[in-house]
């Protein structure tokens, strides 16, 4: 009767036990890409090879900012308050979006696979509530994180490092535009121009007395 008893103790521990992969999401390196960081999304290689155990599960990204991502709760389902676009930073730590299969990550790469995610490209369910995974646009610089994380059902089985700060680009704005053109000021252009104007009359004088 103890060993019984004993597997219904251990049972509530085992359940919801989440596999740590070896593995870090970092930007793309290959191909290099020009748009590797904008001022709203990011670029990161898909975690190809990765949860190859894990066949029947979804795998989701996990969006965090760098202040947040320890607040998050892998307990949360996708689709929830909790993990909604629309609802991130203010209410929910992070976000859940880009879900996959292993079918989209095959292993090993099929050659000419793009082998890509884009975070923050969709931009038409931004305010959608309806839409509670959308990819939608960064709304700051950050810096965020990102997870993977592999779900069988609702039960979350896998789950990656967070990755390493990713830092978005940030517009310039108006006031902080040099008004100077390769080093000179305005008045030195000016200037110049009035050289330039007077040396053409002086030129034409000196052609019509020749």
């Amino acid at each position: 009767t103890m060993l019984p008893l004993l597997l219904l103790l251990l049972l509530p521990a085992a359940h919801g036990t989440v596999e740590h992969v070896g593995y870090t999401p970092f930007l793309t390196r290959s191909p290099v890409l020009e748009g590797l960081t904008t001022a709203s999304t990011f670029v990161l290689e898909q975690p190809r090879c990765v949860f190859e155990k894990y066949g029947n599960a979804d795998i989701w990204l996990v969006v965090a900012l760098e202040k947040t991502a320890t607040a998050f709760n892998n307990s949360v389902g996708p689709g929830t308050p909790g993990s909604a676009f629309q609802n991130f930073p203010d209410s929910a730590p992070a976000y859940m979006t880009l879900n996959a299969t292993l079918a989209n990550y095959p292993c090993p790469k099929p050659a000419g696979d793009i082998t890509v995610l884009r975070v923050g490209s969709e931009t038409s369910c931004t305010e959608d509530v309806t839409r509670p995974t959308c990819n939608g646009p960064l709304s700051g610089p950050g810096p965020y994180v990102v997870k993977f994380l592999a779900l069988e059902g609702s039960e979350p089985v896998a789950e990656t490092d967070w990755s390493k700060p990713i830092i978005l680009r940030t517009a310039k704005s108006p006031n902080s535009i040099s008004t100077t053109n390769g080093g000179h000021g305005a008045g030195m252009i000016a200037l110049t121009t009035i050289l330039s104007i007077l040396f053409a009359i002086l030129l034409a004088g000196l052609v019509a007395m020749l």
